[in-house]
């Protein structure tokens, strides 16, 4: 099927009588005739939901979707983007290890690795996306198991060379995880350019109307675990909780990673999404392929009318020919728009800027982005509040940054309330 067929189709076929839409498994366990049964599935001798807090139908037919549009082979719904993120390194790193990651991520994501993962023993280097593959070569070390990157990063919106980093994933024996969150798999699939393991925040477009939190992590199903020796225990060696089961062997490469993550991390920490935001994903993704191409279409033309804007100092938005990220984005995407997301720094102060975003009226100032919605906010003021401001000018944040999340509305009237906003932040000179 093609892509937009497969938005409505995949990871679903109803049988004769069968709802026609995914149905709602709105409960937490199942009933078996007996306890043989139980225990087979306990010990991952048999595959049946047992328990929703490790798997449900409607969530898995929907992680079955994603899998199919991003080209992976095995999916699973978490209860938010930053679980996505945390879990898909957390399957892989230990106590002892280490982790490579691009400094031009999501100011949240940023946190998670530089305050959390320490905390929990995972040592974090950050590199610059930009830095050429000898000095990124630099990072790697014997512990390093996972490199981290953003196709598009949120919210300076540098465009990740995922071949130059698959390469250095490649050169270290580890996996390249790449949050695909702005573009969607309608703009970009990773996994056809290198990368191993895919993250969502489907809070985000996948949801596309701002309803249900959630995150999603894909494996492409293509990283050769067993080949890498003692690098990866978890899924290499003798587990046992699972009476010496060695998921690599027993699962094999295309999903021991994928039911490891299911089978340890949903079961001891829980955070699966719940089957009724599991719905919601799941409908509203069968809309993503005509809501994306609009979100383009509008921030497209937004764009190119910021820039011609003298209030305007600089804007960010790989669609436009002169952005130093148009070349990296016409390759890796199939718009080189990327997303319906647009940086721009204004034209004077901090204040300047908030006088901007207390004026607008269409565009409504959110924490959320990515919506059908069109929203808008201050990064320094919010996502990368807690940042320092070395490390917010590291991620690409300046005190005047917009970031605008350009919905499906209207494009005049989207461009009327930007013009009136600026001109109340910069009134016209009598």
């Amino acid at each position: 099927m093609e892509f937009n067929t497969r938005c409505l189709q995949a990871g679903y076929e109803p049988g004769n009588g069968d709802p026609r839409q995914i149905p709602i498994y709105q409960n937490t366990t199942w009933y078996f005739d007996s306890s043989e049964h139980m225990a087979m599935i306990f010990d991952l001798e048999a595959a049946s939901p047992f328990y929703s807090r490790i798997s449900n139908p409607t969530s898995d037919a929907v992680a079955s979707r994603l899998a199919a549009l991003e080209g992976g082979a095995a999916a699973v719904l978490t209860a938010s983007g930053q679980t996505a993120s945390f879990f898909a390194v957390f399957n892989i790193c230990q106590a002892g290890d280490h982790l490579i990651a691009t400094s031009q991520i999501y100011g949240g994501t940023y946190n998670l690795f530089a305050v959390t993962l320490p905390m929990m023993g995972i040592e974090v280097t950050f590199v610059d996306a930009e830095a050429d593959l000898d000095e990124l070569k630099a990072a790697i070390k014997p512990n390093t198991k996972a490199i981290f990157g953003e196709t598009l990063s949120n919210p300076a919106l540098n465009v990740l060379d995922i071949e130059k980093f698959a390469a250095l994933a490649g050169f270290a024996g580890v996996p390249l995880i790449v949050d695909n969150t702005f573009p969607t798999p309608y703009n970009c699939r990773p996994i056809e350019h290198g990368a191993d393991i895919v993250v969502h925040s489907t809070t985000k477009y996948l949801d596309g109307h701002a309803a249900a939190l959630g995150g999603a992590i894909i494996d492409a199903g293509n990283f050769d675990w067993l080949g890498q020796g003692d690098k990866f225990p978890g899924l290499t060696r003798p587990d046992s909780s699972y009476h010496g089961l060695v998921f690599a062997e027993q699962f094999g490469q295309k999903a021991c990673y994928i039911t490891r993550l299911i089978t340890h991390l949903m079961r001891d920490l829980g955070a699966i999404t719940t089957p009724q935001n599991a719905f919601i994903l799941g409908m509203n993704i069968e809309s993503l392929h005509v809501r994306m191409q609009r979100h383009l279409d509008n921030a497209q033309t937004i764009a190119e009318w910021l820039q011609n804007n003298g209030n305007v100092a600089q804007v960010y938005f790989p669609g436009l020919v002169s952005d130093s990220q148009h070349e990296r984005a016409a390759k890796y995407f199939d718009s080189p728009a990327g997303s319906g997301v647009i940086s721009f720094d204004l034209e004077g102060t901090r204040e300047d800027a908030v006088k901007f975003l207390d004026a607008l009226r269409v565009a409504r100032i959110a924490t959320h982005v990515a919506d059908a919605r069109t929203c808008v906010l201050h990064p320094a003021s919010t996502t990368h509040r807690q940042l320092s401001d070395e490390q917010m000018i590291e991620a690409g944040v300046s005190p005047t940054m917009i970031r605008l999340s350009v919905g499906i509305e209207d494009i005049s009237d989207l461009i009327a309330d930007l013009d009136s906003a600026l001109k109340v932040a910069f009134p016209p000179q009598a």
